[in-house]
């Protein structure tokens, strides 16, 4: 029996029960059945073609079917899909801890796996605690996050997350997390601007620390970037101050790079931006280029040590994946970096970035309803308002960026909006013409949303 398009459709809401979604919208906008794909492009069954300009949910960093890739998982899988990964070792994993040690900041020189995002942020909570526990100091049992934070949504995950709408329902579950106030350039409470600020806003993480320093295992923070929160970005010199603050109050600092990581900041990693190591160092979603479920936590030779002994003394860390170390995402990631270091990547991506910004600038920001437009690297922000002059958001309930996300499809552009706001996180691989192309048709959905708009 051949499926047709609406049949499979049918299917999917009989059993799929869909991520970030309420399934009651699918009523009226069902899902949309994806063929195939090919380097920026998304196809559809009806042959309709999209622009992946989220690049898959922040993922997919060389296109789609990619061949390089796909040839490296194809040749790996005819070798060794998986084994267990306690006692046992492979080739793939090797080559890409020996590879990522090299890429990120000085002194990040143990490489533990895991398998999404989430699970890294959980192993590297777990180790910070677990570390200070072995080093006699059982106060530090709490750590400390910023508002509007994202970093996952397991258990741990979300209590050091700060987006309500994620975990406002399970606080009864979630730990005692200190939380301070994080930077908002757009709306800055000191009026400052983020190319000639020092930073001020540290002062409310600064304050948490004075209080509760001895009760703080380790302070988590999205470099650069807080992407959930609607892409809020921040200057360099505010994680430099931060790393600073983290060594005078004994505080470990987790850097979570997943969505930041590989590129997207215009370098390689978030942090080298400012020039500091953090404790820990979450990465995954890029480093598989978009194909398999693969994270890593990067740690310090210093943390590796408190937890070697003898096994008699339970100091090992008894944390575990079935899939940790899977030889076919070690594989496909060792391809990804081969990438970045033989095509001159992040050459390109500062090239190309720079010049989505100018364009982008020209398009948006004269626009009645854009407040700003916002960039780093390759990440780019539209935030919708009511009132450009007084910064006054558009309630939540008017759903602005998901109509114009709506329409945006209908014209083969996947811009899916973070509340109001609308971004830019497309494949390196697009071309300046695409990128052309892809700023076109935001504009026309923008446009067209705002001409009906009372």
């Amino acid at each position: 029996m051949i499926s047709t398009i609406s049949n499979l459709q049918e299917r999917d809401l009989k059993h799929v029960w869909h991520p970030c979604s309420q399934m009651k919208d699918y009523e009226d906008f069902p899902p949309i059945v994806i063929k195939s794909g090919k380097g920026i492009y998304l196809y559809d069954e009806n042959g309709n073609r999209y622009i992946d300009a989220v690049s898959s949910w922040w993922v997919n960093l060389f296109g789609h079917s990619n061949e390089r890739i796909s040839n490296a998982l194809a040749h790996q899988a005819s070798q060794l899909e998986h084994v267990i990964f306690a006692n046992f070792t492979h080739e793939p994993a090797i080559l890409l801890s020996e590879k990522l040690v090299q890429l990120t900041p000085e002194g990040l020189n143990k490489v533990f796996f895991a398998d999404n995002g989430s699970s890294a942020i959980e192993v590297a909570l777990k180790m910070s605690f677990q570390y200070h526990m072995q080093k006699n100091k059982p106060k530090k049992k709490r750590f400390l996050a910023l508002s509007d934070a994202y970093h996952g949504e397991t258990l741990g995950a979300l209590s050091v997350g700060g987006v309500g709408l994620y975990n406002e329902v399970f606080q009864p579950l979630l730990l005692d997390t200190v939380r301070a106030q994080g930077p908002d350039c757009f709306r800055c409470p000191f009026k400052d601007k983020p190319e000639r600020c020092n930073a001020p806003c540290l002062s409310f993480v600064e304050e948490k620390l004075e209080l509760l320093h001895e009760e703080i295992s380790a302070i988590i923070i999205e470099p650069l970037i807080q992407a959930a929160a609607g892409m809020k970005m921040y200057p360099p010199v505010y994680l430099k101050r931060l790393k600073a603050l983290c060594l005078q109050y004994d505080v470990h600092l987790i850097a979570d790079e997943i969505a930041v990581g590989f590129g997207r900041t215009g370098t390689m990693f978030a942090c080298e931006q400012a020039g500091i190591t953090p404790d820990f160092m979450c990465l995954s979603k890029g480093l598989t280029g978009g194909y398999l479920p693969l994270s890593v936590v990067l740690t310090t030779d210093e943390v590796y040590e408190a937890f070697y002994d003898d096994y008699d003394t339970m100091k090992a860390f008894l944390h575990s994946h079935s899939y940790t170390g899977n030889p076919l995402a070690c594989r496909v990631a060792l391809e990804v970096m081969k990438i970045f270091e033989e095509d001159n990547i992040i050459e390109e991506i500062q090239a190309k970035s720079a010049y989505m910004k100018q364009i982008a600038s020209n398009v948006f920001c004269g626009l009645p309803y854009v407040g700003e437009y916002r960039q780093t690297g390759m990440v780019g922000a539209i935030e919708l308002v009511r009132d450009k002059v007084t910064k006054e958001p558009f309630p939540g309930c008017d759903r602005i960026g998901y109509q114009i996300y709506k329409i945006a499809l209908e014209k083969g552009l996947l811009l899916r909006p973070l509340g109001n706001i609308l971004y830019f996180m497309p494949p390196y691989v697009m071309t300046k013409d695409e990128i052309s192309l892809m700023i076109e048709r935001a504009n026309d959905a923008i446009q067209e949303f705002f001409a009906k708009y009372k």
